[in-house]
């Protein structure tokens, strides 16, 4: 019999952010439509938009990173 194995969360760091009422109803709509939090839904969004960036920004991101490596 498999035993049950519930699976850590996440790392994080609180944040406060100040974000435009409709932005935040419309990230609401979404993560009640496929049924996640709040918080995974802005995590998802920003995973997205951070993949998705140009190439002349991931550039910039990645030598920061380095710097503080």
């Amino acid at each position: 019999m498999q035993k049950l194995k519930i699976p850590r969360n996440h790392s994080g760091i609180t944040k406060t952010l100040r974000l435009p009422e409709n932005l935040v109803d419309d990230i609401q709509i979404l993560a009640d439509l496929k049924n996640i939090s709040f918080n995974k839904a802005v995590i998802e969004l920003l995973e997205f938009s951070l993949e998705n960036l140009d190439d002349e920004d991931k550039q910039l991101i990645e030598s920061r990173r380095e710097i503080l490596i």
